[in-house]
């Protein structure tokens, strides 16, 4: 994969998420398919652990920023360490079932 293609999956990537943090806590909208379809891709890309938590932490500073800029406490945002434990247990699951016995 050249890193044109490299960049365009990451930020594919992140726009997957975003919309997955957005959703997440709002019953019905966040639906486990497209987590599952989010973690397929991860997976399937062999993105590294850290760089998800990178883009988790980029796009948990872009939301503090805009509810700043409206005068509103980002204190909320810390429970979407939810979505990333979520995301990352879900990974983990789908890297242990693919392991041989």
């Amino acid at each position: 994969m050249t890193r044109a293609d490299q960049r365009a999956l990451l930020q594919q990537l992140k726009l997957d998420y975003r919309q997955i943090l957005i959703s997440y806590f709002i019953p019905d909208t966040a639906s486990p398919e497209k987590i599952d379809k989010f973690i397929n891709a991860l997976f399937c890309a062999s993105i590294p652990v850290p760089q998800i938590i990178e883009m988790h932490m980029e796009l948990i500073d872009e939301f503090s920023t805009q509810l700043k800029l409206e005068g509103r406490s980002d204190e909320t945002l810390l429970d979407y360490r939810l979505t990333l434990i979520d995301i990352l247990a879900h990974l983990c699951e789908l890297y242990r079932r693919s392991l041989p016995r």
